[in-house]
């Protein structure tokens, strides 16, 4: 892995892919760590997909590695390092611990897990005092094997899927090892520690948002009720197509709606479900009324928000537990003033209190979401009084200056310097 000799890093976060415009939140998190004099380097299990960038990314000091992304691409860099690894003080610990793993994850991405892992132990610079993961599953499992090998301290953020689809034993095993771990909503917080052997290794830390990011827009309250073409209510929905962010359901909805009914939806971000959801759409005779946006760079996403009506996000669980925890989107449509539908799964009502700063739909219940969605387009003036609300609550309780104290704390930063 490539160092720049000028940087120093303390800490190593590894993180499944880098830059991803799907986790503003984590690229937030590193830089309000470096502004506070946090030493990082990140290491990435996967090379970037996304051909743009937020503004955060060029912002962020930390030199960036890229791990083998498969260990067949790279036998010669995966064999050294093995190599290598063996000489470690605690690699015959870091494989008895795969085995035992192993025997009940009997996958590939298992063995590359702990090939992933020989090869972070090995090039990891000395001046790594701590590895850091986001995500308990995939990059908890090689800054685990990498931290034993190395004897080093290790902890990490728990988020959504990570969370809920993997095995009871797996996440019990890592939190007694980590020295923390910090999550992102109450809801997820409560799972881990009822699971863990030391419930107060698990912290409750929120995201936040960046308000300096999100200023505030003077949003204009407006008579746009959906009641003819010039009162056309523009809705927009901010997340990737894929099957727990719900737009099958939402597109079920936006079907049921009265046909004289005025409206249009602005949808922005890509994902593997993009071309089922665009037939579905067709089907349902809504592809006139719908912009599909494709994933976009922060500053086009704040744009749709700002010109927007109402946002909404139809999150819900899916087969394999995997589900949202609590979407930044929310936030951040939130932050400028803008009313929002969602569903009333994980964390979501931790933010958004039913009928005050937005409205909740049962999730999967397209005839309960259309009711909200046809009530958002309708009601202008509680459109417009649940967006003061929920921006007041954003700005009150979630600015990301007041979350990252708790987290400057576990790193043992002086919190008191962040501007």
């Amino acid at each position: 892995m490539s160092q720049n000799k000028s940087e120093k890093p303390s800490v190593a976060f590894v993180l499944k892919g880098y830059p991803r415009l799907s986790e503003t939140f984590i690229a937030q998190e590193i830089r309000n760590l470096e502004k506070l004099g946090l030493g990082i380097k990140i290491i990435s299990l996967r090379h970037p997909t996304d051909t743009a960038r937020h503004p955060i990314h060029s912002e962020i000091e930390a030199d960036v590695s890229y791990l083998p992304e498969y260990l067949h691409e790279e036998k010669s860099r995966v064999s050294k390092a093995w190599l290598k690894a063996r000489c470690l003080p605690g690699y015959s610990k870091a494989f008895r611990a795969f085995l035992k793993d192993y025997k009940r994850d009997k996958t590939r991405n298992r063995i590359r897990r702990f090939g992933q892992a020989c090869v972070l132990a090995t090039e990891l610079p000395d001046s790594i005092e701590r590895i850091h993961f986001h995500f308990l599953h995939t990059p908890a499992s090689v800054t685990r094997y990498a931290a034993i090998m190395r004897k080093l301290p290790w902890s990490g953020s728990a988020h959504a899927k990570d969370i809920w689809t993997i095995p009871d034993w797996e996440k019990q095993e890592k939190m007694a090892e980590m020295g923390w771990l910090s999550t992102c909503t109450a809801y997820g917080a409560a799972h881990l520690r009822e699971l863990s052997p030391d419930p107060e290794k698990v912290h409750l830390i929120y995201h936040g948002l960046d308000l300096a990011r999100f200023d505030h827009f003077d949003r204009k309250e407006n008579d746009f009720d959906g009641s003819t073409t010039e009162k056309t209510v523009t809705l927009v929905s901010v997340g990737r197509l894929v099957k727990k962010k719900g737009y099958d359901d939402l597109l079920n909805a936006l079907a049921k709606l009265p046909k004289d009914l005025h409206w249009k939806l602005i949808q922005v971000g890509g994902g593997t479900l993009e071309e089922k959801l665009k037939s579905q759409a067709k089907n349902l005779g809504l592809s006139d009324k719908i912009d599909w946006l494709g994933a976009q760079p922060q500053e086009k996403v704040l744009e749709e928000i700002r010109k927007a009506d109402a946002f909404v996000l139809a999150s819900k669980v899916v087969e394999d537990g995997d589900r949202d925890g609590l979407p930044n989107v929310l936030m951040e449509a939130q932050s400028q003033g803008l009313a929002v539908v969602s569903t009333n799964i994980s964390a979501i009502p931790e933010l958004i209190v039913d009928g005050k700063n937005g409205l909740l739909a049962e999730a999967e219940d397209a005839d309960n979401l259309s009711e909200k969605l046809l009530k958002i387009i309708t009601s202008p003036k509680q459109r417009y009084k649940m967006g003061q609300a929920g921006e007041k609550r954003v700005r009150e309780e979630f600015d990301a200056d007041h979350c990252i104290t708790r987290l400057a704390e576990c790193f043992n930063l002086d919190h008191t310097s962040l501007k």
